[in-house]
């Protein structure tokens, strides 16, 4: 795959499909080259993502934005020292640095163990992702006291666990972390009072951790996915077509997202485009939060 320059644009990025230019042809481009600061460039800034790898996990398929996190290192930890490693590998294959390590998002010492190594390998960090995520589909009734701490163990403590690890690590003023959250956290659903107990203090945690730590210049937001494409989640809540289709006459754009939607997002918190955005819980979901738009309203005009 080509390798693209690592910023993005307005009108995308340049030599990408979304834009009109070659990267010898856009302004920007040189000015980067040239070493002049570009608003939205995150050329040189160090990623440190955790998480476990599955589903629509930050798109790994888009070379740009493969390119954009890995300009000057990746540092990427989860469970399974095999997916990792794999994971690690497609980046140094396109001659990143990189370094994966498997972790237990639930024991703070084996982060912040974690969070050492990269630091002394790849430097301070200017971008953490926290991912982690767990979910099963029960009443609450059905659900032992242990499965219920497990996902809360997983989702709430795991970030909370990620973010305070990685602090000390931070490059202050400038960095940029980014948890991912769920519409469960706002909108109540039978079945998952588990996650939604856990998403709903992500969001709180992340408006915290933006009003205890903005005056250090760190940014913390989080971002909310919808029903995303292709990946392992959604295979389970609609395994056929016929479930898939009454998702999606529900969701207000009538589909779902994809990986890259996802993608775009976090790259956009992570460029100076955003330094003014923090504490805040992105909705990158079609509308789906905003509740059954099932009905027609357009009539005629549809």
């Amino acid at each position: 795959m080509p390798r693209l320059p690592v910023y993005k644009c307005s009108g995308g990025v340049a030599g990408a499909p979304k834009c009109r230019l070659d990267a010898g042809q856009c302004r920007r481009n040189r000015r980067i080259e040239q070493g002049e600061q570009d608003g939205g460039c995150i050329q040189g800034k160090g990623a440190r993502r955790q998480d476990r790898f599955r589903g629509w996990r930050f798109e790994r398929h888009q070379s740009w934005y493969r390119a954009a996190f890995r300009a000057r290192g990746s540092k990427d930890i989860s469970r399974s020292h095999e997916k990792i490693t794999a994971a690690a590998k497609t980046i140094t294959d396109e001659g990143f640095d990189a370094i994966g390590m498997a972790a237990d998002v639930r024991d703070f010492d084996s982060v912040e163990q974690s969070m050492k190594r990269a630091q002394e390998s790849l430097g301070n960090f200017d971008i953490v992702i926290s991912g982690a995520a767990g979910n099963f589909v029960a009443p609450a009734l059905g659900m032992s006291s242990k499965g219920f701490k497990t996902v809360v163990d997983i989702d709430l403590i795991g970030t909370f666990n990620v973010l305070r690890a990685s602090f000390q690590y931070l490059n202050r003023p400038g960095a940029s972390l980014i948890s991912i959250t769920a519409p469960q956290a706002v909108n109540p659903s039978v079945f998952q009072s588990h996650v939604c107990a856990a998403k709903a203090g992500i969001n709180m945690l992340t408006k915290c951790l933006a009003m205890e730590w903005g005056p250090a210049g760190v940014r913390v937001n989080a971002i909310s996915p919808g029903p995303i494409s292709d990946t392992e989640g959604m295979a389970r809540l609609a395994p056929t077509a016929e479930m898939e289709q009454s998702i999606k006459s529900r969701i207000a754009l009538r589909d779902y997202g994809d990986k890259t939607d996802i993608a775009d997002t976090a790259l956009f918190l992570s460029t100076d485009n955003a330094k003014y955005i923090t504490g805040t819980i992105v909705d990158c979901d079609g509308g789906s939060k905003l509740g059954d738009a099932g009905a027609d309203a357009l009539g005629e005009f549809a």
